[in-house]
Order: structure tokens, then C-alpha cells, then sequence
């Protein structure tokens, strides 16, 4: 356990290599080649760091100062995956929740129930999360162990139902997104986009980046829309000229490197993935297979990073008419993209209908975010995490994901909370998986032309 405990310390930039590495090496690549490819996906994932490090240095002062200046009254701070994720290794079951969900993803693979083979041993943390909330909540280890275990395996069916929107929109072929908040949401938006397929006039509005520019000419393009977004941030914090101008210019920086560095991953990638795919293919015939990666590829997509600074302004406009919520959105805002990313994919890019299933997503997860800050707070202090000055801390990632809630109330009774509520939420939320099961793998998704 501390062998594991070590790996993944080094961090997603270091880990990931080194798992590449391995991978490749045991499905037939040269040594050399291998250690290429798992330098280059490395070199990548600090590029996607440096560019999520710009959006959190400036979009996080931005978003506290928004939240004065638009006279939002929260008291228990979102702090967010940097907050949570570090609660989750350093809590109870993290190290067994590691090789539960390479087993599960093994046993899956051998009988026929995924396609999915997950190396982001990394996102791993967020079945872990589930682990430990079902821990904390229950004080027994074998349901914590079951909760990793659904979770895991439902999230590599999420891998399997949206590869098609990932391979085919967001050009990443081979590769699909099994973990994170992109997959757990995901369900949230199908319900969105077949209803609006049905309503005659509103199934004909589609607002995206090729609209917009072939509208505006060179305001439409990505880099003008990312500074445009950054002004009107800027301008909702009360920022004065200067720091208007740097958060525009830092956003506009954003929209352009962050497809750069993605095709960075891609290009020391697909060696991998396309032995990867022989190597399986070879012995399960007739198959096709998907690398699991981190959501963080997504975000190489500019109708996603529109929709992300988009999100900034209006999850803060939500949390203040989300009943009883006491949450502050903040950590999580500068990469709120990860909760619309796949949405983004299942409307082809169409931002008007994106914002519609965003919206829910948002108030779903800032809703649930609240149940969940008890047993939150209770491994911030069992971990001593607990930011000074703070009694309660909330986490809109994973804190307030439906598929964790779900499994807290089936496995704690006397969490059951607001039983309406409850209703509503898992209904939608079974009703969302069901229709991801049948409705998807029915449709075809046009390559985006947007990705770089």
C-alpha cells in the first residue's frame, strides 16, 4: 500500500508516464518508443496544469471578488477537486480503492462488459470519494468497498456510452472519459437534448463558435470570444481597467494554448493507443477498445472553454436562488468546464442548449453539494484538512455528485435528507443513465472542426 501510496503522490504529470510507460511495454512496444510516449503525455499533462494554474490564478480571484461585488451571502466555501481530492488520498480506504477499481475494470474487460481501459489511475479518487463518504457515513469498511465498486463499474460504462461523442465531436480517437465530473454529469444533459429534439421552433436554435463567427467575423473567433468573456468577468468583479485588460488577455491565452497542449497528449498518445488496440484486438476479436483518460482533454475543445468562463458568472447567479443552499462556488469555478464538457458533446457544440442543461447540472450538484457537507467536513477534520478559520467546508466536484448522493441514501437510511428532493434528483438522474444506455449509441456526432 505505501508502493501505491508513493506512485500516486508524484502526481498525475509524473504517474501517468510512468503507468504509460509500463502499459506499453507489456503490449509489445519498443522500450524506446515507450519511454517517448510516456514523456510526451507527461510534458502534456504539466502543459494542461499550467494552463488550468493560469485560468484558477486569475479566474479565482475574479470569482471571490464577483461574488462581493454581486452581494452573494454564502457561508461554507467550495474548495472544490484542489480541496477534496487531497482529503480523499490522505483518508481511509484511498489505497484499497486503487486496485478494487483496476480489478473491477479487469473483470469487466474479460467478460465483455466494457471496452474501457482506464490508465488515469489518477481519477481513480473519485469512486475513492465515494468510498469514504459511504464510510464515514456507515463506519463499515465492506460498504465503503461496495460503493467503490458500483461506482467504478458505472463509470466505465459512462466510458463506453459517450466514446462515440468523444472519438467522433472532440476528434480524440481511440480514447474515451470514464471518471471525473464530465462522466457523472453527463446523464444530467441526454434528458435536455432529446426534449428540445421535440419542440418545434426551439429544436432549431444552435448557437455555437462557426455561428458566431460567420455572424461577427473576427469576433466569433475563439481567442476574441475567450477575451470578450474575460472583460465581462472583469467587468462583474469591479475590476479597474487594468486588471480587466489582463483578465481578458489571460482568457483569450486560455482558448488557444489549452488545444495546443492537448494535442501535445494526443500526439504521444496515439502510438499507445493504436497498440494498445491491436494488442486487444487480437485476442478479443471483433473489439474495439478505449485508453480511459482524464476529462482535462476535453477542455481542449473551445466550445468548452466559451461554456466554462460562461459558467463563472452564472453558477454564482444559481447558488443565490438554489433553496436553502449555504454554498459558495469557488474552487470549482475556474474549471467548471469539466461539469459541462460531454453536455457540450451530446449538443454538437450547441451553446444555447448547453446553457439549458448547465444550468441544471449546476443547481443539481450546488444542491446535493449541500447534503454532503457534514460527512465533508467530518474527513476534513479526520485528515486535518480543515482550512483555518473554516467550521464546514463544501466540494461542488464529486461533494455534489448525484451518483455519490444516490449511493449515500441507498447504503445510510438515515441520510435520506429531503425525501421530495431526493425523488426528483434520482429519478431524473436514473431516468438521464437509462436514456445515455439506449439514445446515444444510436446517434452520430460530427467531427468538430473547433478542436485546434
Amino acid at each position: 500500500m505505501e508502493f501505491i501510496k508513493y506512485i500516486v503522490n508524484l502526481g498525475p504529470s509524473v504517474m501517468l508516464p510512468i503507468v504509460i510507460f509500463i502499459i506499453s511495454l507489456i503490449i509489445g512496444q519498443k522500450p524506446g518508443k515507450a519511454f517517448r510516449s510516456g514523456v510526451t503525455i507527461g510534458i502534456g499533462f504539466i502543459g494542461i496544469g499550467l494552463v488550468i494554474g493560469l485560468m484558477l490564478n486569475n479566474l479565482g480571484p475574479a470569482a471571490e471578488a464577483m461574488s462581493k461585488n454581486l452581494g452573494v451571502r454564502l457561508s461554507i466555501i467550495d474548495v472544490g477537486w484542489p480541496g477534496d481530492s487531497p482529503m480523499v488520498w490522505a483518508g481511509p480506504i484511498a489505497m484499497t480503492a486503487i486496485p478494487i477499481a483496476i480489478a473491477v475494470n479487469v473483470i469487466m474487460l474479460v467478460f465483455g462488459l466494457t471496452r474501457v481501459v482506464n490508465v488515469d489511475i489518477w481519477n481513480i479518487w473519485h469512486m475513492a470519494f465515494t468510498g469514504t463518504i459511504l464510510y464515514i457515513a456507515t463506519n463499515n469498511i465492506w460498504i465503503a468497498w461496495v460503493g467503490v465498486i458500483i461506482h467504478a463499474a458505472i463509470s466505465y460504462k459512462f466510458g463506453d456510452w459517450y466514446a462515440p461523442i468523444v472519438n467522433d465531436f472532440f476528434g480524440l480517437e481511440g480514447i474515451a472519459i470514464p471518471h471525473g465530473t464530465s462522466a457523472y454529469c453527463a446523464p444530467l444533459a441526454v434528458p435536455v437534448e432529446i426534449v428540445i429534439d421535440k419542440i418545434p421552433g426551439l429544436n432549431k436554435i444552435n448557437i455555437n463558435p462557426k455561428y458566431i463567427e460567420k455572424r461577427f467575423g473576427v469576433f466569433g473567433e475563439p481567442m476574441i470570444i475567450g477575451l470578450i468573456l474575460g472583460i465581462l468577468i472583469g467587468v462583474l468583479a469591479g475590476y479597474d481597467f487594468k486588471g480587466i485588460a489582463q483578465l481578458g488577455m489571460n482568457m483569450a491565452a486560455v482558448m488557444i494554448l489549452m488545444p495546443q497542449v492537448v494535442k501535445l497528449i494526443m500526439q504521444g498518445l496515439m502510438p499507445v493507443s493504436e497498440a494498445a488496440r491491436d494488442f486487444l484486438q487480437n485476442r478479443f476479436k471483433e473489439k474495439e477498445f478505449y485508453i480511459g483518460l482524464d476529462p482535462a482533454l476535453l477542455l481542449g475543445n473551445s466550445e468548452v472553454v466559451a461554456a466554462s468562463l460562461l459558467f463563472v458568472p452564472l453558477t454564482l447567479l444559481l447558488a443565490m436562488v438554489v433553496p436553502g443552499n449555504q454554498v459558495l462556488p469557488f474552487g470549482d469555478l475556474a474549471t467548471i468546464g469539466f461539469f459541462v464538457a460531454i453536455a457540450v458533446g451530446i449538443h454538437r457544440g450547441n451553446l444555447f442548449r448547453t446553457l439549458i442543461s448547465g444550468s441544471l447540472i449546476m443547481v443539481i450538484n450546488i444542491w446535493i453539494a449541500n447534503e454532503t457537507v457534514p460527512l465533508l467536513t467530518q474527513l476534513a477534520k479526520m485528515v486535518n484538512m480543515l482550512p483555518k478559520g473554516a467550521t464546514h467546508v463544501a466540494a461542488l466536484d464529486q461533494g455534489g455528485s448525484p451518483l455519490t448522493y444516490l449511493l449515500l441514501q441507498i447504503f445510510d437510511f438515515k441520510n435520506m435528507g429531503n425525501l421530495i428532493a431526493l425523488i426528483l434528483i434520482g429519478g431524473y438522474y436514473i431516468l438521464g443513465i437509462y436514456m445515455s444506455a439506449k439514445y446515444l449509441k444510436n446517434k452520430s456526432y460530427v467531427k468538430n472542426e473547433n478542436i485546434g
